[in-house]
């Protein structure tokens, strides 16, 4: 070691860069690592001189050619990884060389590139020195996919020979998907697939290691040798992962306990912030675990999360749990339970032991007789819900005291509503069990009974979402008899058509107003205490009330909305029906109620977020959603709470991530999300290539088969490329999505796009043939799709 030469082990921490430390570390591990030194500053007087004869002293002891590459400071560290922003120079084997190579990437911390990616003045410059792997074959392995976000999942992207074709992006490489048990679960590879079984376990059971070494996800780049040796050649943390996405889970009520999304995801669909699941989430589970309660399927209320679960930010009903409530009644059973559910019979479900005929009888009759006698809490909620005044106080504690006692008031409104869907499904599953027998008995099926009931459901009048959407389609009908307001109000955007029809006095803006008042309070996952209600979304009420006004203007496609259904002949199906329907209406009414309360709720936990925004305890009101409720307990009070609000600012940037997980319809124990494949495909408006950077967006496509090409980008066009390099990274701060021919998740321009946070798809192989300046796709680069899109 000299003081400007260092060797691997005696660097001990990042001063000498990113670089130069993951492979210090590497080396401390254990792992095999090709030997070399550092440059400390090369751009100081007498370097390279010095780093010269470091070089010589590698060439008499046979370990060259090296490899010549950046290690700056600031380079792949915890927020930056620079890929690909500064020189790297391979295969020098002459002292001139190296000192040519020494040169060149000491001034590539000058280059226009690498201040426009990183937006600072010039780092100093280190450079490590290592002697070169005569590689068979080359990769980077993420120990969590940074695509998803996923930190089950790890991804090994692999070709032949040198691993710099496959940053650089010139290359398609083998791509390997692994879960958690190390099973390849994606395995796109070519005629003769780059790596053995035993290499990938190998690669696997040394990024692990590193990863547990670090604490957190790790980007490692290895290279196999012609005799078979794993050497490993850099290491850095993974720089674009939000936090772990099933950080805020539930409790598991049981290991072996099934879990579903059906039902539950209809109410409750997508992902949601972890104060939704602390509030409408606690309060369902809350609702239903009463109702086992009365019907003696559980002694008592005993904790939260038994019956409804929340995991990688979605909602999950406990089945098992739901069997003790079927076993315990009279005409139930597991099979029926289950496809009222699922839709299909469970065979994951196991039975709980059978209950005495007379303890079935009399639970039936307890819950028969708690959901018939509904009515008069069904009438006590509108007074429930005035008793609740959306906070306004500025004081913080006191608000949240309000919100816990709304918290309260809103399990008691969800357990009514939960009381008038159950007395909704007596009398639905009486109409349906008798004419299921009828059509039977008619020489028909159960499922020709099934429809008829469904279609006499389907008959009830007065149901407020009926209601709600005939309220709606006469406000836009008023806006159509006005070819001046009609004119001006397609013309706007959405959200500037509504707030521009709500200030008027015509007759249009007097019935939104009215419509805004019934129904504002409604909207799309209306149980989110975070997402807004239509009263406070005119954008998408807008896109709604557009699409509704441009058909109306079409008489050829408009229809009559409602269709008359046929009256039964038997009286006792007519009875049955109309206490069906009613029970239809009763929920209804209850569900809007459940939602009023919702959005009393998210009004006042908005307020709380602007009164602890405004005293700095929070950056910006939104972050008030992505605690729960304990935590709001804290962020109220006087005591430091940076490393809550840093949490929370992780699990907003996790719940977009989130929002893309998929699952099987059931699952034992603890959900886990599916890694979903897509095969790469072309038809006429679609190109399958791979995710790289998430994000939808939809926008004119550029084709720039050259960086000539690229000079005519515009703001906002999506460049479609055969592959970039670190020429076009000032295009970064243009385009709004980037599409490439080829590449790979490691590629330059799939790193920096998602550092940038662009939407990114890579490797389509036709997308520069396919499509042309001027088209407009959408880019989905979380399912690596571009769709051809009409132009407006």
């Amino acid at each position: 070691m000299t003081l400007r030469t260092v060797e691997f082990d005696d660097v001990s921490d990042d001063r000498y860069g990113g670089k130069a430390a993951g492979l210090a570390e590497l080396r401390r591990l254990g792992l095999s690592v090709p030997v070399g030194f550092v440059i400390a500053d090369a751009s100081t007087d007498g370097s390279v001189s010095v780093a010269a004869q470091r070089f010589l002293q590698m060439a008499a002891d046979g370990t060259t050619p090296v490899a010549v590459r950046s290690s700056a400071v600031g380079e792949d560290g915890d927020n930056q990884s620079f890929a690909g922003q500064y020189d790297t120079v391979l295969g020098v084997d002459s002292v001139d060389d190296f000192t040519e190579a020494v040169c060149t990437c000491t001034a590539s911390v000058n280059s226009e590139r690498a201040s426009s990616y990183s937006g600072e003045s010039a780092a100093i410059m280190h450079l490590v020195v290592q002697q070169m792997v005569d590689a068979r074959a080359a990769g980077v392995v993420f120990t969590a996919d940074p695509t998803t976000g996923r930190r089950d999942v790890m991804v090994i992207d692999a070709i032949a020979g040198l691993g710099d074709a496959l940053v650089d992006g010139t290359a398609s490489p083998d791509h390997i998907l692994l879960d958690s048990r190390g099973i390849p679960v994606v395995h796109e590879v070519g005629e003769v697939p780059v790596l053995s079984p035993r290499e990938i376990a190998d690669i696997r059971s040394d990024a692990l290691r590193a990863e547990q070494h670090w604490g957190r996800p790790m980007d490692l780049e290895w290279a196999i040798d012609r005799s078979g040796t794993l050497w490993w050649l850099q290491g850095r943390p993974i720089t674009s992962l939000p936090a772990e996405l099933d950080e805020m889970d539930s409790p598991l009520a049981g290991a072996d306990h099934v879990y579903t999304r059906c039902n539950i995801g209809e109410m409750m669909p997508g992902a949601f912030c972890p104060l939704t699941a602390s509030v409408s989430g606690y309060a369902i589970d809350h609702a239903m675990q009463r109702l086992q309660v009365v019907a003696r399927a559980q002694p008592s209320y005993e904790k939260p999360w038994l019956q409804v679960g929340y995991f990688y930010g979605h909602m999950f009903l406990n089945l098992t749990e739901g069997t003790a409530l079927s076993s315990g009644l009279l005409g139930n059973s597991l099979e029926q339970f289950s496809t009222s559910i699922c839709g299909r019979v469970v065979d994951e479900l196991k039975p709980k032991p059978a209950k005495p005929f007379f303890r079935k009888l009399g639970n039936t009759v307890r819950l028969t007789a708690y959901a018939l006698s509904a009515g008069p809490a069904i009438r006590r909620l509108g007074d429930q819900i005035a008793g609740f005044p959306v906070p306004t106080s500025d004081d913080r504690r006191d608000v949240l005291r309000q919100l816990e006692f709304g918290v309260e008031q809103y399990c008691d409104i969800t357990l009514t509503h939960v009381r008038s869907s159950s007395r909704a499904a007596v009398a639905a599953n009486i109409l349906e069990s008798v004419l299921m027998k009828q059509a039977v008995k008619k020489g028909g099926s159960e499922d020709e009974g099934r429809a008829e009931a469904t279609r006499l459901l389907a008959g009830a009048s007065d149901v407020e979402s009926a209601l709600m959407l005939e309220h709606l389609d006469s406000v836009v009908n008023t806006v159509a008899t006005d070819d001046e307001a009609t004119t001006r109000f397609l013309a706007a955007e959405p959200g500037n058509a509504v707030d521009g029809l709500r200030t008027t006095d015509s007759a249009g803006g007097i019935a939104l107003r009215q419509f805004l008042i019934r129904y504002g309070h409604r909207g799309y996952r209306e149980l989110c205490m975070r997402d807004p209600s239509w009263a406070e979304d005119p954008e998408g009420l807008g896109s709604m009330m557009q699409v509704m006004l441009r058909s109306s203007l079409d008489q050829a496609v408009r229809g009559p909305m409602f269709s008359r259904v046929r009256t039964p002949t038997s009286s006792t199906v007519r009875l049955l029906a109309r206490l069906a329907q009613g029970g239809a209406r009763g929920r209804e009414e209850t569900k809007s109620k459940m939602a009023l309360m919702a959005h009393a709720l998210k009004l006042g936990y908005r307020h709380l977020g602007e009164l602890l925004a405004c005293t700095g305890r929070l950056p910006d009101p939104d972050l008030v959603f992505f605690f729960d409720r304990t935590e709001l307990n804290h962020i109220v009070g006087p005591h430091d709470v940076a490393d809550l609000v840093l949490r929370g600012l992780q699990r907003r940037e996790a719940l977009a991530f989130q929002g893309f997980l998929e699952f099987d319809d059931v699952s034992v124990g603890r959900p886990s999300p599916l890694i979903a494949r897509t095969e790469r495909s072309f038809t006429d408006d679609e190109i399958v290539g791979r995710p790289a950077s998430r994000g939808t967006v939809e926008g004119f496509v550029r084709v720039a088969k050259s960086i000539v090409d690229a000079r005519e980008v515009q703001r906002g066009e999506i460049l479609v490329a055969p592959v970039t390099d670190v020429g076009w990274t000032p295009y970064f701060t243009v385009i709004a999505a980037l599409v490439t021919d080829i590449g790979s998740s490691v590629s330059h321009g799939a790193v920096v796009a998602r550092e940038y946070g662009l939407p990114c798809v890579v490797n389509t192989l036709v997308a520069t043939q396919v499509l042309e300046t001027g088209d407009r796709v959408r880019v989905d680069g979380d399912r690596g799709l571009v769709t051809k899109l009409d132009n407006p």
